[in-house]
């Protein structure tokens, strides 16, 4: 697994929590902190925290993918509906 560090405020967002909550939980699990260049507390995620946040991405992504294609889908059938409608409007050539 990737090492992941993230700030109380990030973790607090990926635990649905505010950032002194996540402090706790933190602690109460014994994650490895560091404090960063920034000044800013760093924790450093465990497996099962990593495995949520890599889910929570993917799934961020396969949502914009999947609205991507179903606009793409809408998109076709306009096109599609609107060739079928000037095909019926035309008219039609007789050869002799």
């Amino acid at each position: 697994m990737p090492q992941i560090w993230m700030t109380y405020d990030e973790l607090g967002t990926l635990m649905d929590c505010d950032a002194a909550s996540a402090r706790a939980k933190v602690a109460a699990l014994l994650l490895d902190r560091r404090r960063s260049r920034d000044g800013q507390t760093r924790v450093k995620l465990n497996n099962e925290l990593t495995e949520i946040l890599l889910d929570r991405l993917a799934r961020r992504w396969i949502d914009r993918e999947i609205a991507t294609c179903a606009a793409d889908l809408f998109a076709m059938h306009g096109r599609m509906a609107e060739h079928t409608r000037e095909t019926e409007q035309a008219p039609s050539v007789m050869t002799g």
